[in-house]
């Protein structure tokens, strides 16, 4: 049938590659004939069995990014604290020096440390996560995986950063004479629903940037605009009353002062926590069933 229709395109005139091109064109069907996927067919929903089958392929792909960052390095993974701290040094000289930013009692170092935490665990993994399934579409195209554990890696190998930057945090803490209270027992949970809402920003932004490339590049501008709407150098007392319950309508918010009471003993916004677990659980439920829905479409355009 191709021998056919290329010696129908050679009667119009086309030669050599031309010709070949038009033949192939003609006779691939715009539906891939086969299709690498599970056995089950759930539609939309996760296959968590699955997901939990390739468990020790998530911890590959973790192992794997760990090492590829740090080769080469001279630093190493010294990297890790730097950046938060040295940008607390930043801030620490422009807004707590020189723009007499309050902080609640805590000292400033402690307090913009303490919120950099959580953001830097959010911006890295979202930011990294958008471009997770292009950078792995030579494997993601040729075998079957759930691609879910993807994204998975990307956002455990932040969590990893997260904890050696909090050993830094720790330190800091003793030498400022400051000492956890009951209230770190809290520290855990909030960890959690800072990893939740880090999967599920960045198990949207890694299917969408795969299918509209431009994402990537906004979502930039967007984060950086999503810190200075976090109390991520500031407490959110600052907040004019009239906009606090807007304000609480940003996930992080309520996160970032949790994650800081919880380290300091202060006084914990219940409020703003539970608003931000709410809709850390609603963004990710809907985020794995647009991944499930939007998958087989963004495989075959990679």
């Amino acid at each position: 049938m191709i021998k056919e229709q290329a010696n129908m395109v050679s009667s119009s005139g086309l030669t050599g590659t031309a010709l070949e091109r038009a033949a192939l064109s003609t006779a691939l069907p715009e539906e891939p004939l086969i299709k690498i996927r599970t056995g089950r067919d759930d539609g939309c929903r996760p296959n968590f069995k699955d997901l939990w089958a390739h468990r020790e392929l998530l911890y590959f792909f973790i192992w794997r990014d760990l090492k590829v960052r740090y080769k080469q390095t001279v630093l190493g993974a010294a990297w890790v604290i730097l950046q938060p701290l040295l940008t607390t040094i930043v801030f620490t000289v422009f807004m707590s020096r020189l723009a007499r930013v309050p902080s609640d009692g805590v000292p400033y170092p402690l307090f913009s440390y303490s919120g950099l935490l959580p953001w830097l665990l959010f911006s890295n993994a979202v930011q990294s996560s958008s471009q997770s399934l292009i950078a792995n579409s030579y494997i993601i195209t040729k075998v079957y995986f759930p691609r879910l554990i993807i994204p998975l890696a990307v956002v455990g190998v932040r969590l990893v950063d997260f904890f050696v930057s909090a050993l830094m945090l720790f330190m800091m803490m003793l030498y400022y004479g400051v000492h956890p209270g009951r209230h770190l027992l809290l520290f855990p949970l909030l960890v959690v629903q800072a990893m939740l809402l880090t999967l599920g920003v960045g198990i949207w932004s890694s299917v969408m940037t795969a299918r509209y490339r431009d994402i990537g590049s906004l979502l930039t501008v967007l984060l950086q605009l999503w810190m200075f709407a976090s109390p991520v150098i500031y407490p959110s007392r600052l907040v004019p009353e009239r906009w606090r319950l807007l304000y609480w309508c940003n996930p992080l918010a309520g996160l970032v002062e949790g994650i800081r009471s919880s380290l300091f003993g202060l006084e914990f916004n219940w409020t703003g926590i539970a608003i931000s677990a709410v809709i850390t659980l609603a963004l990710l439920a809907y985020s794995v069933r647009a991944f499930c829905r939007m998958e087989e479409k963004v495989i075959d355009i990679l």
